[in-house]
């Protein structure tokens, strides 16, 4: 059921409340859509749907319309626009004529999808003539799906760029699932945005301090732990001990923490004095004497992240040694690993781990935690996001509609209804005006009268946004790329 306080009636730019005085007479059907618009010269040519489920079994399924409701829409509007503009008999017929439930049909991509930019994701339509202004009253609500969508595609760039380095410097892809870690709860600016960002996350790796996120996979996806994390220290728990004391604050970890994986950070005063004097000698026999599935993981959080985490391997190499793995890169003795989460996004990765890899060594060594560029330095402009009306139906008569601001092409719009099929090529593509076959048709109804039609697991989710294995084999993959870009220059021009 959707929430109990919630008023989908003041769910929207309030201007959207006159446009049901400003439609053609006699339309019966509002007809519009979702998209990632393309962008030229971005580097996410394609996107992870993500995120809806969440918000129509959270707002808009069940009985979403009461009087009170409408009675608190009335006076709240009343006083916005000093007169009166809300429809408050319209709202009292979805009331009356179905028990407040929303007479609208939403078809979408299968969450967890990767589609190309450029491409229907989701479609809103009314299925009672009556409510044609319901379709765009809900668009406000339904575009901040820019948000997990975002999220779930930065996160899924990431493992891309994670999973190539760990295959070329070990020749696998184990522990993949847990080398970028959510550092993001803090960083963002609500308790839903950490819930519905920290799920995105999950839906690529199971690696997370982002508790809300745990809890929306748990409640709204089916999903009982989605994220697992490890013990760990901040630098509160390091310095209260006193400068003097940094090594009895190391131990007491150690010691509280003796048979599982342990995170501590070590920069509170000298990361590389507290590397080579303290992990290295005073703590080395304490530090080997762990297993793998009890680690010493050692983090660094400040300086030049790909410097400084370069200086930290070598002198834990010599501290420690390292081996050769089978694909000819250093790896540290498996009690020990690194964990950066300091000035870490997609390019500081990509970065850090080349320098790794031409130093000799292997991406096992070490792990990422991303907080920011994760979940909040982002916003709908990233991924171009837009909701568009592209059919409508007048007097029993349907009209294919569009935007063509000539000021600006890249912001053309859609015609008509729409499909999303592969083409003969396998590329996801839009057919435009209707003209899609209904059995190509990968958009699936989701929500219909106020009724959630299809719930998707995480588990599903999860397989549908797998890197695929092309995406795993850098010259297929170029191959894959010219392709995709040779077709979207066909649809360009």
């Amino acid at each position: 059921m959707a929430a109990q306080d919630f008023n989908v009636l003041l769910a929207t730019d309030s201007y959207k409340v006159t446009h049901h005085r400003q439609y053609p007479p006699d339309v019966s059907k509002i007809y519009s859509y979702f998209e990632c618009r393309r962008k030229k010269g971005s580097q996410f040519q394609e996107v992870v749907f993500f995120g809806l489920q969440y918000l129509l079994k959270k707002y808009l399924t069940g009985q979403v319309v009461t009087e009170e409701k409408i009675q608190e829409a009335k006076l709240f509007y009343q006083m916005h626009f000093k007169h009166q503009v809300f429809d408050e008999e319209g709202w009292r017929k979805v009331l009356e004529k179905h028990d407040g439930r929303l007479p609208v049909r939403i078809k979408a991509v299968p969450e967890g999808r990767i589609v190309p930019r450029g491409n229907v994701l989701f479609t809103v339509e009314n299925t009672d003539p009556s409510f044609f202004w319901l379709t765009n009253y809900l668009e406000t609500m339904l575009v901040q799906m820019w948000y997990p969508i975002t999220v779930a595609t930065m996160s899924r760039e990431f493992k891309k760029i994670l999973a190539k380095h760990l295959k070329a410097t070990s020749g696998s892809l184990e522990g993949l699932d847990l080398k970028l870690h959510d550092f993001g709860y803090r960083g963002v600016s609500s308790q839903e945005s950490a819930a519905l960002g920290g799920a995105a996350h999950l839906v690529n790796f199971c690696s997370t301090d982002t508790g809300a996120g745990l809890v929306m996979a748990q409640r709204y996806y089916g999903c009982p732990m989605a994220g697992f994390s490890i013990p760990a220290a901040e630098h509160s728990t390091i310095i209260s001990w006193g400068r003097s004391r940094e090594k009895e604050a190391f131990e007491r970890i150690l010691d509280e923490f003796s048979s599982v994986p342990v995170s501590v950070v070590s920069d509170s005063y000298d990361i590389f004095n507290a590397c080579k004097h303290i992990w290295g000698d005073k703590l080395k026999e304490r530090v080997i004497e762990r297993s793998q599935d009890s680690c010493l993981v050692i983090r660094p959080d400040s300086g030049d992240p790909a410097e400084t985490l370069i200086e930290v391997i070598k002198i834990l190499e010599e501290c420690f040694g390292c081996s050769l793995n089978s694909a000819g890169y250093k790896v540290l003795p498996p009690c020990l690993r690194i964990i950066q989460g300091d000035g870490i996004d997609l390019g500081s990765v990509e970065e850090i781990l080349e320098k790794l890899s031409d130093e000799g060594w292997s991406a096992e060594n070490v792990t990422f935690g991303c907080g920011s560029a994760l979940l909040q330095k982002l916003n709908r402009d990233t991924l171009s996001c837009a909701f568009k009306c592209s059919y409508v139906e007048t007097n029993g008569k349907g009209m294919d509609v569009c935007k063509q601001p000539v000021t600006d092409p890249s912001k053309m719009s859609k015609r008509g209804r729409l499909s999303l099929r592969r083409n003969s090529d396998g590329l996801m593509e839009t057919v435009e005006r209707g003209a899609g076959k209904p059995e190509e048709d990968l958009l699936v109804t989701v929500f219909e009268n106020g009724v959630l039609v299809k719930d998707y697991s995480l588990e599903e989710i999860r397989k549908h946004a797998r890197l695929r294995d092309e995406e795993l084999n850098p010259m297929q993959h170029n191959q894959e790329e010219e392709l995709l870009h040779n077709h979207i220059n066909s649809v360009l021009h």
